[in-house]
């Protein structure tokens, strides 16, 4: 799709409302009707039960979008800035305010065997062309795999109690505290376990429930060989302002 140009009278106005929120270019020729009309498929609320509200940057309270002729007050007449918000709601509660859930509405899962039996399949090609599990070389690729991490591990001095950063950023900083296989973990080979120096990681030392190194909340983080870097990390002080970090 390509976006229409912004005209003098086209402002980016930002609509929302109990079930949807988008951004969308508003033209201030618009009477209120017209607004309403083109609000409905945004807001699923028909133009006969909508109020809108006019929220501005800094100001606590409303303002109401309404007159007695909307079918000729335009919306100019209140002035709207660029990226003001638009705020529709029904005024019939019993239409509700959000979107349904679906999640208990029945749904068709296809039995395994069923698909399995089906010749157009993602599986089916799988199979015939002998990819990912179905490759006779599969074992094979797997274990020279696993055996690569451990050279990896062994080629970067990657050794329990060394400080470490893990890439690409330099304030990541933390001490190596588990190597090893977690099954709880998808994918294949070992895992390097590190201790951060700062509650910047993603666990506490455990994996779907089993520990592996002790820590703080947020002080552990499970990461694969080829993001530890060894060396002499020192651990980060308030007057370290020459490294920028990587992650905001």
């Amino acid at each position: 799709m390509v976006d229409q140009p912004i005209t003098a009278r086209d402002i980016p106005i930002l609509i929302t409302s109990p079930a949807a929120s988008s951004e969308r270019r508003v033209n201030l020729s618009w009477t209120i009707s017209q607004l309403k009309a083109k609000l409905e498929p945004i807001t699923g609320i028909a133009p006969s039960l909508q109020k809108i509200t006019l929220r501005l940057p800094g100001r606590l309270e409303g303002t109401a979008i309404s007159a007695k002729d909307e079918d000729r007050t335009g919306i100019a007449s209140w002035s709207l800035p660029a990226y003001a918000e638009l705020h529709v709601t029904s005024t019939d509660p019993s239409l509700g305010t959000a979107i349904p859930s679906l999640s208990s509405v029945p749904k068709y899962e296809m039995p395994v065997e069923t698909y399995s039996s089906l010749p157009d399949t993602v599986l089916a090609y799988k199979k015939t062309h002998q990819i990912g599990r179905f490759d006779p070389h599969a074992p094979e690729l797997k274990e020279k795999k696993v055996a690569d991490l451990w050279k990896a591990i062994e080629a970067a001095n990657i050794t329990i109690g060394a400080r470490c950063i893990l890439s690409p950023s330099t304030t990541r900083r933390g001490t190596v505290a588990f190597i090893g296989l977690i099954p709880e973990i998808s994918g294949l080979g070992p895992w390097v376990g590190v201790r951060l120096d700062e509650p910047v990681g993603k666990n506490d030392g455990t994996a779907g429930g089993k520990r592996y190194f002790d820590c703080e909340a947020h002080y552990g983080v499970f990461v694969r060989p080829e993001r530890i870097e060894v060396g002499d990390w020192k651990e980060l002080g308030l007057d370290d302002e020459d490294e920028e970090p990587d992650e905001i």
